[in-house]
């Protein structure tokens, strides 16, 4: 009689606690080096395209250009200064000049574009523009390329913040919100943009302008994330500082104002044309504590020029664009000043150190660290000036 034996069955051998902790380690060295890899490629893909977008920018410059005579982009008449000895003088007296009967005898003013009022599509569109209409000291603060001389209280600001209004941006897409006027790192104004009081995302509005209505930046327009050298929208003179002549206000020459071509730049690949205004590359702090309260929800972000590892995306004159670090354009300027009292020359350095800002320039008091330029803002010698040295 045969037999038959049961078959056994196999046993199955899980993990050790030893083997899951030596998996476990594998997985958390992997993330612990692809992580900031990943991190790595998204930020270097945010500078490409805001790279980009300074290059569309370029090229819209370009055409600008072809169209005007090889003229700059400028908002203020050439010959403003001659009307008065002040901004909101000038702005009256031209009214004046040109036969005072309301805005058709007003200085031109800045043109935001068509939109729907309150960001709300069923409405009629209106045009948004700001008006010079005499006494309004705030407005013609808008039209100069940088104020010097405060305005109604506004020093700091001018038209080299306001890439986007509609005389320059109908060379690129003819939308002042345009996603092309927006640096990617520039997070809280990319936030003002696209979130509003009412939740309307003016990225996505139909409009040549969205009325953003008040909310984080308050009731004014979301500037560009870009600014245009103002050093170098004024006459090449008027920023060329001279020793024992202190710096005057624009209004004291009558060509001041006049916007030198593009064909003036005499160091085009050395010479800034726009630049990220905020601190965006290698940025250790966001906000700074300085300006209270500050433009976006509370908060106003460092400026480009506010920390020695700050190295903002540019356009140059010659149309390339790249990066420049603070720290180089320091070096640069203390190269020069060296060389220049070397030879004893007037040691006036790449940026000037005597308009009415003081030795801070513009807003180095404010820096995140100890960093002291104004490069791009302030060229000596305005477009016939250079911001960096060749490497």
């Amino acid at each position: 009689m045969s037999s038959t034996k049961a078959p056994q069955m196999a046993t199955r051998r899980g993990f050790t606690i030893v083997e899951l902790l030596v998996v476990i380690a594998i997985i958390a060295l992997l993330v612990s080096i692809l992580l900031p890899a990943i991190g790595k490629a998204r930020d270097q893909a945010k500078l490409t395209q805001s790279l980009s977008n300074l290059s569309q920018m370029g090229k819209a410059h370009a055409s600008y250009a072809a169209e005007w005579n090889n003229r700059q982009f400028t908002l203020i008449d050439d010959n403003f200064a001659q009307y008065g000895a002040s901004a909101v003088a000038a702005q009256t007296a031209y009214a004046q000049a040109h036969g005072n009967q309301g805005t058709g005898s007003w200085h031109p003013p800045v043109d935001l574009g068509w939109g729907y009022p309150d960001c709300d599509g069923s409405q009629n569109t209106v045009y948004f523009r700001y008006f010079q209409q005499p006494g309004q000291g705030g407005n013609v603060s808008l039209i100069q390329p940088i104020v010097f001389q405060a305005s109604n209280g506004i020093e700091y600001f001018g038209s080299f913040r306001l890439a986007n209004c509609r005389q320059f941006n109908q060379y690129v897409s003819g939308r002042f919100y345009d996603k092309s006027f927006y640096a990617p790192k520039d997070t809280v104004v990319q936030e003002a943009v696209s979130n509003g009081a009412s939740g309307c995302d003016c990225f996505e509005d139909p409009g040549e302008y969205c009325d953003l209505p008040p909310g984080a930046i308050g009731d004014i327009p979301v500037w560009s994330s870009y600014i245009l050298s103002p050093s170098a929208m004024y006459s090449p003179n008027f920023m060329t500082p001279r020793a024992g002549q202190p710096f005057t206000n624009p209004y004291t020459r009558p060509g001041n104002f006049r916007s030198p071509g593009m064909d003036q730049a005499k160091y085009s690949a050395l010479k800034t044309h726009m630049t990220e205004h905020h601190w965006l590359q290698a940025r250790r702090s966001e906000c700074n504590p300085s300006f209270q309260p500050g433009t976006y929800g509370g908060c106003e972000p460092y400026y480009f020029n506010g920390s020695w590892e700050s190295n903002p995306a540019t356009l140059f004159y010659d149309s390339h664009t790249e990066t420049v670090g603070v720290r180089k354009a320091e070096r640069a300027d203390g190269r020069v000043i060296a060389q220049q009292q070397q030879a004893g020359q007037y040691a006036a350095g790449l940026w000037h150190k005597q308009t009415s800002f003081g030795a801070d320039g513009y807003y180095s008091d404010t820096a995140y660290d100890f960093a002291q330029t104004s490069f791009h803002v302030l060229t000596t010698e305005g477009i016939r000036g250079r911001d960096i040295l060749a490497d």
